[in-house]
């Protein structure tokens, strides 16, 4: 169960910001890691006080930042009344421990902040038990760390987490603990395909990108519906799984939690099951912000994302959105380095027929042609394809029907191997 480990305050907190740039980052890019590292700290709460950069070529292994940048972010901490540091990058147990140490303040990284927005948001028993589970991966080789500092934690981002009962836990409950969540995750997984399964015959679409891409707003777009869109990183967490009727398709189309750059690898492993989803889709929309000065980076973070949870090799859509955002000369441009894709505005209902068109052919490229002689003692089978096919012409004649029309080749293999002793008139 998610619980605050402290109560947090009720005003919102103070937050410093640091990060580095050298060889590998250029400054101009960790000052938009920054921005970013900004607007996460605000959906967890917290108010951005001052932004710290570091010319390092790689991080001090003990403080990250260097003894001397440390001492002067110990002043920054008093001078502007800081109640958290938060860093753009991981900090090992050490780092965090020394750190803690010289500036006497609350430390945080970007998995710890992420993990904590994430535990705000969750809702449902299946997200809440993901977010748990990864808390505690992650939790489990800083324990020392944690509990030794527990005394400094004054509440707010970075403690709503599984909560503690006691000092006393060790790593042998939370080994525990976690044992019991991936069991429980796995009964909720089995829950999740047999729903699945009974949605068999209906292509699948599914909606990925970067977090605050407009994937919620754009399913709310194409399906009339009210599902939860904000202007914040996260908004979603659970998959989301509307009926959309396209001509003579009828698609589930699912909205899933958004990607992010560096995303906690726990949290990756623990949300598997919920990306089923995209595993399972027909085709991917890969939704992408077209007003952002990083749309290159967010698509191949997403791309990068798709790898790791080895969903490859399916057919996708590049929708660029948020196109009222931008100028005619830009839009243009982006027309010109990408011609495959579809650009929409899902907020101004701009491009969404041009859109479910796209869909609709991609959908029809697995499409065949079929013509069966069935017997009417299987009406059943008759019923079914009447399910999943388009029905062309239906001809009854004494005991027997002759049915035409398309369907997927999916649908056709399994209705064929179903019936093996129905012999198709014609099959594509």
């Amino acid at each position: 169960m998610l619980e605050d480990i402290r109560k947090p305050s009720l005003s919102k907190e103070r937050a410093i910001l640091v990060g580095i740039y050298g060889a590998d980052t250029p400054r101009w890019l960790a000052e938009e890691y920054l921005e970013e590292l900004e607007l996460l700290a605000d959906t967890a709460g917290a108010d951005t006080v001052e932004k710290v950069l570091q010319n390092r070529p790689h991080p001090d292994p003990t403080t990250f930042v260097g003894t001397g940048k440390l001492r002067e972010l110990k002043s920054l901490v008093s001078e502007k009344s800081a109640d958290v540091l938060i860093f753009d990058d991981d900090l090992s147990p050490t780092q965090i421990r020394n750190i803690e140490k010289t500036v006497d303040n609350k430390v945080l990284d970007r998995s710890g902040l992420i993990l904590d927005i994430f535990a705000s948001r969750a809702k449902t028993a299946a997200a809440k038990t993901q977010v748990e589970l990864a808390q505690l991966q992650y939790l489990l080789p800083r324990l020392t760390r944690f509990w030794t500092h527990l005394s400094r934690q004054k509440g707010g981002i970075g403690t709503k987490g599984p909560g503690e009962t006691q000092i006393e836990t060790d790593r042998r409950l939370i080994g525990k603990r976690i044992s019991t969540l991936k069991e429980k995750l796995e009964k909720l997984d089995r829950q999740r395909t047999t729903q699945r399964k009974n949605r068999e015959g209906i292509a699948r679409v599914s909606l990925v990108g970067y977090t605050n891409a407009g994937k919620s707003t754009l399913m709310n777009a194409l399906t009339d519906t009210n599902v939860l869109a904000e202007d914040r990183l996260f908004a979603t967490l659970d998959s989301t799984v509307r009926r959309l009727e396209l001509e003579d398709h009828e698609i589930l189309l699912s909205d899933t939690v958004g990607f992010i750059r560096k995303l906690p690898h726990n949290l990756i492993e623990s949300f598997k099951s919920t990306l089923d989803e995209v595993r399972d889709a027909d085709i991917l929309l890969h939704v992408v912000d077209s007003s952002s000065k990083l749309l290159e980076d967010y698509i191949d973070v997403v791309n990068d994302t798709l790898k790791e949870l080895e969903i490859e090799g399916k057919k996708m859509v590049l929708v660029l959105n948020k196109i009222d955002r931008l100028e005619p000369e830009k839009l243009m441009g982006l027309k010109k380095e990408y011609p495959g894709a579809v650009f929409v505005s899902a907020a101004r209902g701009i491009g969404l027929n041009k859109l479910k068109q796209r869909i609709k052919l991609l959908i029809e490229e697995d499409y065949v042609e079929f013509a069966y002689d069935v017997p009417m003692s299987h009406y059943k089978a008759v019923a079914y394809l009447h399910e999943v096919a388009v029905i062309d012409r239906e001809h009854f004649e004494g005991n027997r029907v002759t049915i035409e029309g398309t369907v997927s080749k999916a649908e056709r293999d399994r209705f064929e191997s179903i019936l093996a002793e129905i012999q198709p008139v014609k099959s594509q």
